[in-house]
């Protein structure tokens, strides 16, 4: 059975800036398919290669595969469904296969507006997709569909989605492959080394309002880390790979494994051959801050905290469970153990003014990360924010939810004025940085690695693609007025989709109001336990000593 497994064309101008990134999702999911015995293989990166869609009709005519699949986040979901249009088209006898965070939340959307895709995966692939695949290649996918959990498909005109699939309890049990990649191609632009992103713990326990990992991975997994530094091995010797970052939403929540994976670079001598970076928690970096020089030790030279904002206010609505004193205090222990610092910033909610724009910038500087970054609010529509806001939300072209696109309007601004003021942020930030900190901070690494991060943003700017500067039109103030964003107005929720917010939403809401009963119930019991309290023998409640009053502190 020919498998072709194609990464879409989509391109926006934020995490692109810092280099080209492998598609890790192809690596785990071939594995997987390989130790089945399903070799047969190919990738397509359509989005590091550029390929258009005409490039993409001549390789599938070629390739003529048995099944080609695909994934997509949200920004990504319309090229990822007219790659699978276009495999209608040239190969109509292949099984479309979609999958992805977007179409495993948005199923309903997806299928109402791509009729042509034929089954989406929707959770984590590796078992569901191999599930898939055996139907597929016996030549009874259709007849055993409905048995294999974690599909959403359309039968006739009704969609269809089988009960959720189990996440995968033995991470390690997966071999990715990471020599279907074109290696050559991936490289961080601060180092100019080949970076890749490998996974060390799939899930998160905690709940940002505005993220929708935890949904998606549900349970938190830790894999063995002696396994995770076995990939990390095979990706230096044998693909080049200088620099890494763990795609975790956050490695270090299980402190006693991440100590165990920094224990075993260091035992075979990997820090000297390769540096890493992760995201994190400002939390973890106060818990660990005595091991913070260990880490560095390890080869950990960049960590990007979610600071997410600079009032307490914000941080107390996106659930990040942190305050702004402890976001500042990360950052210095951070410095303290000579590991560059990334502060990134959420911007653009309703409640968003020029004062509050300022407000960030001034809380970086005051900070001093390395490097800081303001992402615009991006609604995602599976998560509990998005809910909380979604009368506000105006703009349903998900091919804008990409963090650079303002998709919500601020009540006091407009969206030109937004980017306009995130544009200012980043001018003042990186200047400064650029004439007073980078060239003088240091000698050899830590000069050569932030005057290479400099060199990232400088070169996207000169291009206009950071921020989608070009495709927006924006120049500066002066085109704040004037500068579009191209929403597609036509797009809409589907029925089938707005049915099932409003059905989640009512369960909800009963959900909460049974709490709140619970509550109030408890509340009421305790108070007439309290009400019919007597002492033995008729004896007045006193205070220590016999007293009618406690003691003052």
């Amino acid at each position: 059975m020919r498998i072709v497994l194609i990464h879409p064309n989509y391109h926006s101008g934020g995490a692109e800036i810092a280099g080209s990134w492998p598609p890790a999702w192809v690596a785990y999911l071939a594995g997987h398919l390989r130790d089945a015995g399903y070799t047969d293989v190919t990738f397509i990166d359509a989005m590091t290669n550029n390929l258009e869609d005409d490039a993409l009709r001549s390789r599938l005519r070629e390739l003529n595969p048995d099944v080609v699949g695909v994934t997509a986040i949200t920004p990504s979901i319309y090229v990822a469904e007219n790659i699978l249009k276009l495999a209608q088209e040239v190969v109509p006898g292949a099984l479309r296969v979609l999958g992805g965070v977007h179409a495993t939340f948005m199923y309903k959307q997806v299928l109402s507006e791509a009729p042509w895709v034929d089954v989406i995966v929707r959770g984590e692939g590796e078992e569901i997709f191999l599930n898939l695949i055996r139907a597929a290649d016996s030549g009874q996918w259709l007849e055993k569909r409905k048995s294999i959990k974690g599909l959403a498909y359309l039968d006739g005109d009704t969609i269809t989605a089988t009960p959720a699939a189990s996440t995968v309890k033995d991470l390690d049990a997966i071999n990715p492959d990471w020599s279907l990649l074109e290696w050559e191609k991936y490289i961080y632009v601060p180092l100019g080394k080949r970076v890749a992103i490998p996974n060390m713990a799939r899930g998160c326990p905690f709940t940002c309002s505005f993220c929708s990992q935890w949904k998606f991975w549900r349970d938190y997994r830790v894999r063995d880390p002696k396994k995770v530094v076995d990939e990390i091995e095979n990706l230096v010797n044998n693909h080049g790979v200088g620099f890494f970052i763990l795609a975790d939403e956050e490695p270090t929540i299980n402190k006693k494994k991440f100590v165990q994976f920094c224990e075993e670079l260091i035992a075979r001598d990997l820090p000297a051959r390769v540096q890493w970076g992760i995201n994190t928690r400002v939390t973890d970096i106060y818990r660990d801050r005595d091991l913070l020089k260990f880490y560095r030790k390890a080869g950990l030279v960049h960590v990007s905290l979610g600071t997410e904002a600079a009032a307490q206010l914000k941080l107390d609505q996106f659930n990040k469970e942190t305050t702004v004193a402890q976001n500042k205090e990360a950052i210095q222990l951070l410095r303290e153990a000579d590991i560059f610092t990334e502060a990134q910033f959420i911007v653009g909610l309703d409640n968003e003014t020029p004062e509050t724009l300022e407000e960030t910038f001034q809380m970086a500087w005051d900070w001093q990360p390395d490097l800081a970054n303001w992402a615009m609010y991006t609604p995602w529509p599976f998560t509990p924010l998005f809910q909380e806001l979604r009368d506000q939300v105006e703009v349903f072209d998900f091919s804008k939810y990409n963090f650079v696109t303002p998709i919500m309007k601020p009540a006091a601004m407009t969206r030109g004025e937004l980017l306009d003021g995130v544009m200012k942020n980043y001018r003042r930030f990186y200047m400064r940085k650029a004439l007073f900190h980078y060239p003088w901070r240091g000698t050899g690494y830590r000069r050569r690695y932030l005057l290479g991060c400099l060199k990232a943003f400088l070169k996207a700017g000169f291009a206009r693609t950071f921020y989608d500067l070009g495709k927006a039109g924006y120049w500066g103030p002066q085109t704040k007025n004037t500068v579009h964003f191209d929403f597609d107005e036509t797009r809409t929720i589907a029925e089938a989709q707005m049915e099932d917010w409003e059905a989640s939403a009512d369960r909800a809401a009963r959900a909460a109001e049974r709490r709140e009963a619970v509550r109030a119930q408890m509340k009421d019991r305790a108070i007439d336990r309290n009400d019919g309290f007597k002492m033995p023998n008729g004896a007045e409640v006193r205070a220590c000593g016999g007293s009618t009053q406690q003691m003052d502190a």
